[in-house]
């Protein structure tokens, strides 16, 4: 354990430890462990070609899932530094925050939420939780990847209340109505700083977005202008970049001012503190401001695009009809998704659907529904 440390910090040593007991690691501690299964997932892998708004023959520079993950995991580990938090607790939820996501981004895990109202319902962080729990399958002794307890709370960003009693201690701060730790609240803060930012620069990229637009809104609007000032004869992909990362650096930074702020106006000395006190983690009310304003403008211009849309329908499509033919012929799935069947149709063709990468599905659906009649 780093010496240095801030009271309110998760310690691995101190870890609630996992569902099935392992000799402790060596040469490393339990989150880093943790950060580890993480990365050799085979779920983790397939982010790469899980996308974010864009799907993927759409273009090779496009941000993925994977690249997302890095770049939250980055973000997270800079601010976690600076709390005096534990930065692997951090980076292994912020890795792990989207590896049960489906292909094509949020149409799909809305188009396969439809399908499963009638079953439950599908969510893409309970469905992370479950595939570190249950679907990977790399180890003799147990199913998933068996990681802490604080790893995996933290992977829940959001959960109903009859979804929280079924998950047992992990959902237990939901029934509490209480906070998790600081280096969780972390992840999520850097999930939303990765992701607003990487869609303005690749919504430019695309062309579905232009500068001129962008202008519009304040925190693009000063970044932009300060970008010129530093560099007058500055233009195109370099300029966006210049934009960006100084937008970053302004979120990050505030994020951190505000948050040590909060630290000590609360003096929060335990992570039992922090899980009874209001939200530690969290942006200044002008940065706030300016966060949802250009998440408005990414709605409403990127978001809703009607190049995304047809996009969108496509990859509703693609979801819903797999769903269909599997529920109506559960012996279309693969064998190790057939013997789960037996015991639960749906979440099983979920669990198989949410797991394809975005080629896979539109090869798989195919497969299934093109005629050759050559």
């Amino acid at each position: 354990m780093p010496p240095d440390l801030a009271p309110y910090a998760v310690r691995a040593a101190g870890s609630r430890g996992r569902r099935f007991a392992e000799p402790a690691p060596r040469g490393r501690s339990e989150f880093q462990r943790d950060r580890d299964r993480i990365i050799h997932s085979t779920a983790f892998r397939r982010l790469e070609y899980k996308t974010q708004v864009f799907v993927n023959h759409e273009g090779d520079l496009f941000r993925t899932r994977l690249t997302h993950s890095l770049e939250v995991a980055q973000i997270g580990r800079s601010v976690a530094r600076h709390l005096r938090l534990d930065e692997d607790l951090t980076e292994a939820i912020a890795l792990a925050h989207d590896l049960g996501h489906t292909p094509f981004g949020h149409t799909g895990q809305d188009a396969l939420n439809a399908c499963m109202k009638p079953y439950g319902g599908f969510e893409h962080n309970l469905q992370s939780l479950r595939v570190v729990d249950v679907l990977e399958q790399r180890y003799g002794a147990f199913d998933g990847l068996n990681l802490t307890f604080e790893t995996r709370e933290g992977i829940l960003k959001h959960c109903s209340m009859k979804n929280a009693r079924a998950l047992g201690d992990v959902g237990g701060r939901f029934i509490k109505k209480q906070r998790p730790s600081l280096e969780a609240q972390i992840a999520n803060l850097a999930d939303e700083i990765a992701y607003n930012n990487h869609d303005v620069d690749d919504g430019l990229r695309s062309g579905l977005l232009e500068i001129d637009q962008l202008s519009t809104v304040a925190i693009f609007r000063r970044h932009l202008h300060a970008a010129l000032r530093a560099f007058p004869r500055i233009e195109g992909r370099r300029l966006v970049h210049e934009t960006v990362r100084r937008m970053i650096d302004t979120l990050v930074t505030d994020l951190i001012k505000q948050s040590v702020a909060n630290v000590r106006k609360l003096d929060p000395v335990s992570v039992a503190d922090v899980r009874r006190a209001p939200a530690i983690v969290c942006f200044s009310e002008r940065i706030e401001r300016e966060q949802m304003e250009l998440k408005r403008f990414l709605r409403t211009n990127l978001y809703r695009h009607y190049r995304v849309a047809r996009m969108s329908m496509k990859a509703r499509k693609i979801v819903t009809d797999l769903f269909k033919a599997f529920l109506a012929e559960p012996g279309l799935l693969p064998p190790e998704f057939q013997s789960r069947a037996k015991i639960d149709t749906p979440r099983a063709i979920a669990d198989y659907i949410a797991g394809m990468t975005d080629r896979y599905a539109i090869v798989e659906h195919r497969r299934l529904f093109a005629i050759d009649v050559s």
